[in-house]
């Protein structure tokens, strides 16, 4: 069976919580979904491949911040980019705050001092060290923060 994509409006933030909400859901009563995708550069919106809208709209009843289903399908075409690996240092500026997400210095936060986009490994500075060491770690194991105003952005 022929199956299309839709994208699904929810609260700002909760994209993650509706996707869970929707897979259980299909898993526990048979909904003929066959893929969720949340992607992270859309806010308020996931992405799900069924065979009919009215299989996503019954996956969504009762699901708290769902806000429906936008009407009109999405052509594949549209949505590909979101399928192509981006390496996370290339959104990543020297100067950036950030909080390292795994590894030894996990929750600590740090500041951006050098980006090698060829390793996409970014070297950075721990706020609470006593004295100022570079760590270097993978650009994967950090969530950008804070980004910092560059001169050019700034408004004179």
């Amino acid at each position: 069976m022929e199956t299309k994509i839709y994208a699904v409006r929810t609260t700002i933030g909760r994209e993650r919580s509706v996707a869970d909400m929707i897979t259980a859901r299909t898993e526990k009563e048979n909904f003929e979904i066959q893929s969720v995708l949340v992607p992270h550069d859309i806010r308020g919106y996931i992405l799900v491949e069924a065979v009919n809208k009215t299989e996503i709209e019954k996956s969504l009843h009762g699901v708290s911040h769902a806000r429906g289903v936008v009407e009109g399908e999405i052509d594949l075409s549209e949505i590909e980019k979101f399928f192509e690996p981006k390496p996370m240092v290339t959104k990543v500026d020297a100067g950036d705050i950030v909080e390292l997400v795994s590894g030894p210095f996990k929750g600590e936060k740090a500041r951006v001092v050098r980006v090698d986009l060829k390793k996409e490994e970014i070297t950075v500075e721990l706020f609470e060290a006593t004295v100022p060491i570079p760590v270097t770690v993978q650009g994967d194991s950090i969530k950008v923060i804070r980004k910092e105003e560059h001169e050019s952005e700034a408004g004179d």
